[in-house]
């Protein structure tokens, strides 16, 4: 099997991988950099991330790529600051941008300004068409096999074909693909590209620490749970002790609230949590995963990833 090109308006990546944009900062300017590097779509994530830290972020990925391939961005609607990043990163001239958590309707007027490209993540072929009705120039569709926030409890499998039917955009898959055999069945589905998340996060160029990286080695199948989220969706992650916490209901209480979310439930504080997670503290930091990192079982770089990808492929 070969694999296609993936084209987003006027952007074509040579390779139609979507590296998931992973907050707060495992997605950084060096992963992206990587990935539109190989000839798929890197992608900076935005969410947590001062305005200035993001200019910089997205010129450091333009630097470190040589100005090849393409890089954009990933943003939590959620977040109170989401239309400010999205008008940061379109005035740096970022060549996609793709948001979740969310839907927010301001995004498309931003990018038309910029002529950027705006790719929603959606979990329904309505909220699809609602998005190709207003600009859209492809729509993630993301099942219930995805790390972090979850839109559905359906499988990408069950939602890919009705999201294809309903929409005359390019449609990237998103939900628990790790290998390339994974990539050429959501391709034969008949999905444009795909996006990976969890493949990325296990990557040498991820910005996780390590002992975050060696924590997704020594997971299992059973360690897979969904929480509830102060963002307001279930979120999928490592049952650790914080995640229990959660699940318990004890998850610590904010003593003092930054309200860097729109609406927040507080049942604890998710940026904190998220960060801590990636500068290594695996006890107490909220550690979001797909449903199939368990997979995974070794750190590789990116060029690896990528050509073990074609590799597997190719022979199917």
């Amino acid at each position: 099997m070969k694999l296609p090109v993936l084209k987003i308006g006027n952007l074509v990546a040579e390779v139609p991988i979507v590296q998931g944009g992973m907050a707060i900062r495992l997605s950084t300017a060096r992963l992206a950099a990587a990935v539109a590097s190989e000839g798929g779509v890197g992608l900076i994530a935005a969410s947590g991330m001062r305005f200035d830290e993001l200019r910089k972020e997205i010129r450091l990925a333009r630097l470190l790529s040589g100005g090849k391939g393409i890089i954009g961005i990933n943003a939590m609607v959620a977040a109170r600051e989401f239309l400010g990043l999205v008008t940061t990163a379109a005035k740096e001239k970022v060549d996609v941008i793709v948001a979740g958590a969310g839907f927010s309707r301001d995004m498309f007027a931003v990018g038309r300004e910029h002529g950027v490209a705006i790719v929603p993540i959606v979990s329904s072929a309505k909220l699809a068409r609602i998005a190709e009705q207003l600009g859209a120039s492809a729509v993630v569709a993301e099942g219930t096999e995805a790390g972090g926030h979850l839109g559905t409890q359906k499988s990408i499998k069950e939602i890919l074909p009705e999201i294809i039917k309903s929409v005359n955009i390019p449609v990237i898959a998103a939900g628990g693909a790790i290998t390339g055999t994974d990539v050429a069945e959501l391709i034969k589905l008949g999905a444009s590209g795909v996006q990976m998340g969890s493949r990325f996060a296990a990557s040498e160029e991820s910005n996780a620490a390590e002992e975050l990286k060696q924590f997704y080695l020594k997971m299992t199948k059973d360690d897979v749970v969904q929480i509830d989220s102060p963002v307001g969706y279930k979120g999928r992650a490592i049952c650790n002790p914080f995640a229990q916490a959660s699940l318990d209901n004890a998850a610590p209480r904010p003593n003092v609230c930054d309200s860097c979310l729109k609406k927040c439930s507080r049942s604890f504080c998710i940026i904190k949590a998220l960060t801590r997670a990636q500068q290594g503290d695996v006890e107490t930091g909220l550690i979001f995963t797909g449903a199939n990192m368990w997979k995974i079982k070794e750190i590789l770089s990116v060029k690896e990833i990528f050509k073990r990808i074609k590799e597997e492929v190719a022979k199917i």
